[in-house]
This record gives structure tokens, C-alpha cells and sequence, in this order.
């Protein structure tokens, strides 16, 4: 099954395109209008879209006859934007933008005119369309998910929207890491380092883990962000942010960044959070190093 998007220039079409190649789809944009045939030939992927407008054709009665001849060929859905013209006005004259459509094929060459003149053209497409979306009132999240919904309401399997999680120590001697999108700072714990017989091991070994147990503020801290990864977790999907890395910092790396990050990645595990990626950044070094 294919997924056409179509739509009035400046309406959503690229919002729609890179939402569903987040989620997977082999996309196209801007495809000349004669070149749809043999990329229809040649897609092999289970989930495809293609975008195709004014900017594929400036013959507009030959894209839509192009559009209608593929559609009998195969499983398509189209989808169509739209938007309203003062909506579109605002949009054009803020990004300072050409519209694409030809000034040639329109006499009155004002934006409005030219706005008008498109809305006219492709007025057949969105009448074959399977579904019309009007992006007027929409930021561009709230257009990302209400496609990713259509294309669900297709009885297609894609993937879900997941969100890649980087937990990571640190010494706070050698810097913040500048990848980290929040930083927790953990040196008012307890410092193992201080113990004669603890000093040379890390967070990943027993007996430090031991020393942890001992101290209800250092599970109270594992609790208070555990909770705040359940608060904020579905917001950053939401957002429809693809990576998140945060940063536990210690003063040398090794026992209480490193014993936190383990904690917090084996409960992530159990969760329905996608299993975080671990890295322990003063760890690596010294395993480089060796």
C-alpha cells in the first residue's frame, strides 16, 4: 500500500513527509510528475510516500491526469492539504518564500492571485482525495500526529514512535558532556570514594552497591527520578523528539553517576520506555586507555 500526499503549496505536505519517515517510510519529495511511473516500478519498501504538487508538474490538468492513471494501478491513499488563504498569506509573506506556483499561467501575479489560481488547479485532487486535512489551526506536532493517525486508520502496521534514550556518567573534573539534554548532579550523596576499600572499585561493583543500600537518601534520589522520567517521557514523545540524553554527574565518574545510571537502566528496562542506551564516559577512557 502507497500513501500519495498532495496538497496547496505552503499547507503541510513536508510536515506530513517527515512525520512518516520518522516512522520508517521510504519518502519522496518533489518527484517529477513523469518519473512517478517507474518509481512505482522500482519502490520496494513495504511503507512508501511520495509528495506530489504544483512543483511536480506546472501543467496542472496533466499532473491530476498523471495522479488519476496511477491510482487505478495499484493501492494507493492520497491524502491532500489544505489550508486557509489567509492562512497561507501569513505563511508566504513570513518565510519570505516564492510561491511556486508559475506567475505565468496568472494574470494578477499578488500572492492572492496566485493562491487562488492553485486552489482552482489542483481542486480535482482533493476531490479524489481519501482524506483532506485543513492545517489552518494547526503547530506542526499536532499536523505530524493527526497523519501518523490517518495512516494508522489504513489497517497498516507501522512502527511505533520511539523515542532513543542515552544514559550517561560523568566527572564533573573533566566537564559537562556537551551531547547531555539535562544534567543531574549527584555530589550531595555519599562518596564512596573516601572509603580505603571502595576507592578503586565503581558503581558497577557489589560492594559499592552495598554502601548505596546503606543510605535512604540515596534511593530516595533514585525514586524522585524515576518519577520525574514517568512525568516527562511521554511529553518528549509528544514533542516528537527523537533523541534524549541525560547526563548523571559525580565528582570523579566512578561510584555514584555510574551506580545511579545502572539503576536507573535496569528499571527503564522493566518499563515501557524503549531500553536506554548506557555509557559511562570516565569509565571508557580508562578502558581506552588500557
Amino acid at each position: 500500500m502507497l500513501l500519495m500526499i498532495s496538497g496547496l503549496s505552503g499547507a503541510g505536505k513536508s510536515t506530513a513527509l517527515h512525520a512518516l519517515e520518522d516512522l520508517g517510510f521510504f519518502c519522496t519529495d518533489n518527484l517529477p510528475a513523469a518519473m512517478l511511473p517507474t518509481w512505482m516500478e522500482h519502490v520496494q519498501h513495504e511503507h512508501a510516500a511520495v509528495c506530489m504538487d504544483i512543483r511536480s508538474s506546472m501543467e496542472p490538468d496533466s499532473l491530476i491526469d498523471m495522479l488519476t492513471t496511477v491510482r487505478k494501478q495499484g493501492e494507493w491513499s492520497m491524502l491532500f492539504m489544505d489550508a486557509s488563504s489567509e492562512v497561507l498569506q501569513r505563511r508566504f509573506s513570513t518565510l519570505r518564500r516564492k510561491h511556486p506556483f508559475s506567475s505565468q499561467q496568472v494574470e494578477d501575479a499578488s500572492l492572492e492571485s496566485v493562491l487562488a489560481a492553485e486552489r482552482e488547479a489542483l481542486s480535482p485532487l482533493k476531490d479524489m482525495a481519501d482524506l483532506v486535512l485543513d492545517s489552518s489551526a494547526l503547530n506542526p506536532y499536532e499536523l505530524a500526529d493527526l497523519v501518523e493517525t490517518f495512516w494508522r486508520g489504513r489497517s497498516v502496521r507501522v512502527a511505533d514512535h520511539d523515542l532513543s534514550c542515552l544514559l550517561m556518567s560523568f566527572s564533573y573534573q573533566r566537564g559537562l558532556p556537551s551531547e547531555a539534554d539535562m544534567v543531574v548532579d549527584l555530589r550531595f550523596l555519599p562518596n564512596p570514594h573516601y572509603q580505603p576499600l571502595l576507592v578503586r572499585q565503581t558503581g558497577q561493583d557489589e560492594a559499592v552497591r552495598e554502601f548505596f543500600d546503606g543510605y535512604p537518601e540515596v534511593a530516595e534520589a533514585e525514586e524522585k527520578l524515576r518519577q520525574w522520567l514517568l512525568f516527562v517521557w511521554p511529553k518528549l514523545k509528544r514533542e516528537r523528539k527523537q533523541y534524549f540524553t541525560l547526563a548523571i554527574g559525580c565528582s570523579g565518574g566512578r561510584h555514584r553517576s555510574v551506580y545511579m545510571v545502572e539503576r536507573l537502566a535496569a528499571w527503564m528496562a522493566q518499563q515501557e520506555f524503549a531500553v536506554p542506551m548506557v555509557r559511562h564516559r570516565e569509565l571508557d577512557r580508562v578502558a581506552k586507555k588500557g
